[in-house]
């Protein structure tokens, strides 16, 4: 992993969440937008998934599995990984070694309340609050005596003069001045736990490791959040220290809520798993995430084939995205209407307890156009259970139709074969015995044996429940 051949024809690229929660709607585009970019280019593109666990104190194995879940359920396989930082801090203590003796690092003794008053001193001159770098080394400066019993942080010694700038995938040009960057630390104190393990550096930062992750994975295409653009300054410039090649970096703008807020739990569910127990589809959920902040033309529905062909990095807007529920809805009703009827029944068995059955099947295939969830899909095949009618629509639908209902009860009581023609036979000939029109016979009927008014077509909601419920039910209220 650590070999540093060029490997210019390749493309590689990375989704590496912390685990300190669920997968999020951002991190689950982020990690959508790596993968098409990856898969676009065929067998010379490679996508990694990797664990930045180095928060001991928020990280968990529960987090973790949650991501794996929700990667898993969008489908969006990794080709290399997962791996995980904690399992390579070895080789950032090596690195920081190696830069510490090369000069491009160096040990700090102020202590966190030291440089909390350096902070609060530029404060008060109208500058940007920073660490002042009492200890970095410059030819002839003279350091201060090595304070006993402080242990050092190692900063990286960034520069001073001009600035670094990047080519961003997304937002172009960005240039930041190196003056406005300080030299951050990359490995904490030592700790008296780690020395008693043999170890001489302290436990590596987040922003240090991802650089030597991205370095030793030769990764060549950073797709992030754009609250990480503060922080690609910071890694170029340990980059260009360690003389590794840099990366393309791209950064999504942020994704707003319908409030036009930054979408939080507030604003309902934002953990992808949830949106699986409420009954979204995770093609369609992929297909939402893939127009948000993204477009080919005026395409809104796309499969992942043709959103890996047109995925090359451009197209990617430079404006946040706004949730929209109501969207979202609307994609997924159009997949549940082609959704393969197994992935629709294991759904119904896992979440709902449904056991799959010719009928459930026929029902499915009857309420999967009028449904835009799968929790609402349930609720519609859920009528062919017994289902009571409320007092009020027995009272406005039944009460006053029980002739028209015992007059249809007889006709399909008569009835040689139980199909969709033969009921729709049965329902013509008692309109036209009683004079009436379809909906004086088909609302009162769909109350009485569905308990609502609305439902698909009498004769194929009939077809479907049989015929002894069918008589049974209208039996209650005609009997």
């Amino acid at each position: 992993m650590t070999d540093h051949t060029s490997q210019s024809h390749l493309v590689r690229t990375r989704f590496a969440p912390s685990p300190t929660g669920y997968l999020h709607l951002g991190g689950a585009r982020t990690a959508l937008y790596s993968w098409a970019y990856a898969k676009h280019f065929g067998a010379q593109g490679t996508f990694v998934l990797r664990i930045e666990d180095t928060d001991l104190e928020r990280s968990t194995p529960e987090a973790v599995q949650a991501i794996l879940d929700g990667m898993s359920w969008l489908g969006l396989a990794a080709d290399e990984g997962p791996f995980y930082q904690m399992q390579h801090m070895p080789r950032y203590r090596a690195v920081i070694a190696q830069m510490l003796a090369a000069g491009t690092a160096y040990h700090c003794y102020s202590t966190a309340q030291e440089v909390e008053v350096m902070r609060e001193a530029a404060r008060a001159r109208g500058a940007k609050p920073r660490y002042d770098g009492t200890w970095r080394p410059e030819a002839g400066k003279a350091l201060p005596p090595i304070p006993v019993g402080v242990a050092p942080v190692v900063r990286f010694k960034n520069p001073i003069e001009g600035a670094v700038v990047w080519d961003d995938l997304v937002k172009g040009t960005i240039s930041i001045a190196n003056a406005e960057l300080d030299d951050f630390i990359i490995a904490r104190g030592l700790t008296a736990e780690l020395a008693a393990q043999g170890e001489t550096i302290g436990t590596p930062t987040y922003n240090f490791c991802v650089v030597v992750d991205d370095w030793d994975m030769r990764i060549t295409h950073v797709i992030r959040g754009d609250d990480h653009v503060n922080n690609t300054p910071r890694q170029i410039n340990v980059l260009r220290a360690l003389g590794a090649a840099l990366p393309q970096y791209g950064h999504l703008p942020m994704i707003l809520g319908p409030d036009g807020e930054k979408l939080s739990k507030r604003h309902g569910a934002v953990s992808v798993m949830q949106y699986d127990a409420l009954g979204y589809l995770p093609q369609a959920m992929l297909n939402y995430l893939a127009r948000l902040g993204w477009s080919h033309g005026d395409t809104e529905l796309l499969t992942m084939d043709e959103l890996v062909g047109w995925f090359d990095g451009s197209n990617l807007s430079k404006s946040a995205a706004q949730w929209d529920p109501k969207k979202l809805n609307w994609v997924n009703a159009q997949y549940l209407k082609q959704a393969p009827m197994q992935q629709l029944l294991d759904w119904l068995k896992t979440h709902k307890n449904l056991a799959d059955s010719p009928q459930l099947q026929a029902a499915i295939g009857l309420m999967r156009d009028r449904s835009e969830t799968l929790v609402q899909l349930a609720d519609a095949v859920a009528v062919f259970d017994a289902c009571e009618p409320g007092a009020d629509l027995v009272a406005l639908h039944i009460a006053p139709n029980t002739a028209v209902l015992q007059a249809f009860q007889t006709a399909l009581a008569a009835l040689a074969d139980w199909d969709k023609a033969s009921i729709a036979g049965a329902v013509q000939s008692v309109l036209a015995a009683r004079g009436i029109k379809m909906p004086q016979l088909a609302i009162p009927v769909r109350v009485a044996v569905f308990g609502s008014p609305q439902t698909p077509s009498v004769d194929a909601m009939l077809a479907v429940l049989g015929r002894e419920a069918s008589l049974a039910r209208l039996a209650r209220y005609v009997g």
